[in-house]
């Protein structure tokens, strides 16, 4: 069999496997323009083989911790399309980063990254019900999926996991869509709530958590803080919302 029938065999038509390839390759992408962004750049000064590390902690970081928990082989590693297209990620994320990329990464790009987080929980909970998992161990799969990526990302750069700091809503976001499809979806498996086939389930499910990160992140609600003296919350920088930096002429802070 030559090269090109070979990877062609990997591409099953009909399934979900392009919807995943597309969201690895967009947190690939995300991951190689995160390490050049100046927060993370400057701290660690990244080679072009660390810059692909962290693409490939994004686009396939979250599906393989969420596969080990399962104890499964995870099928980013053992289908090449995945490696394809996080090394063509990371050759984009070097030619761009330095130019409009980074005004790229904050602003459109951010859509596309709001569509894969609520589609890899979506997944990693289908796969706990499959393997009988209960519903809390089936949400936390479904949020380990779409945060263990930036987490890998921000603990290899020096910086605070962006997870479990101030932000819109990031976790938030995939435990109500791990919720949404859990209760879609589990009486099809024999648990409680409804029985939807696996599509509809996911079209719901995937359009509550696109939708509310959507909105989290254009009009920066943000998840709450603890109650610490009120000069410390005053002292946190002001976060621009994506409506703001969609303006013209916006140019991201060094």
């Amino acid at each position: 069999m030559g090269l090109i029938p070979y990877l062609l065999s990997f591409l099953t038509p009909g399934s979900f496997l392009y919807v995943d390839l597309f969201a690895a390759f967009t947190n690939a992408l995300n991951g190689a323009l995160l390490a050049q962004r100046p927060d993370h750049y400057k701290r660690g000064m990244f080679t072009v083989i660390g810059i692909l590390v962290m693409a490939v902690f994004g686009g396939i970081g979250g599906g393989t911790t969420r596969d080990v928990l399962l104890n499964e082989v995870p099928g980013s590693w053992t289908n090449p399309w995945y490696l394809i297209l996080i090394i063509l990620a990371w050759i984009i994320g070097l030619f761009i980063a330095f130019r409009k990329g980074q005004i790229f990464r904050e602003t459109t790009f951010q859509i596309f990254t709001a569509f894969s987080l609520p589609w890899y929980a979506v997944v990693g909970v289908e796969k706990g019900l499959q393997a009988g998992w209960p519903l809390l161990g089936a949400i936390a799969l479904g949020v380990v999926g779409p945060t263990a990526g930036r987490y890998l990302i921000d603990i290899t750069s020096g910086l605070p996991a962006k997870q479990l700091v101030q932000g819109e809503w990031f976790i938030s976001t995939a435990i109500l869509t791990s919720i949404s499809f859990f209760l879609l979806r589990a009486g099809a498996m024999g648990g409680f709530g409804l029985a939807l086939g696996f599509i509809p389930a996911t079209l719901i499910a995937f359009l509550i958590g696109f939708g509310f990160r959507m909105a989290a992140i254009w009009f920066g609600w943000e998840e709450p803080m603890p109650r610490v003296p009120a000069s410390w919350l005053k002292a946190l920088p002001k976060r621009e919302t994506l409506k703001e930096k969609m303006q013209p002429g916006w140019e991201p802070k060094e």
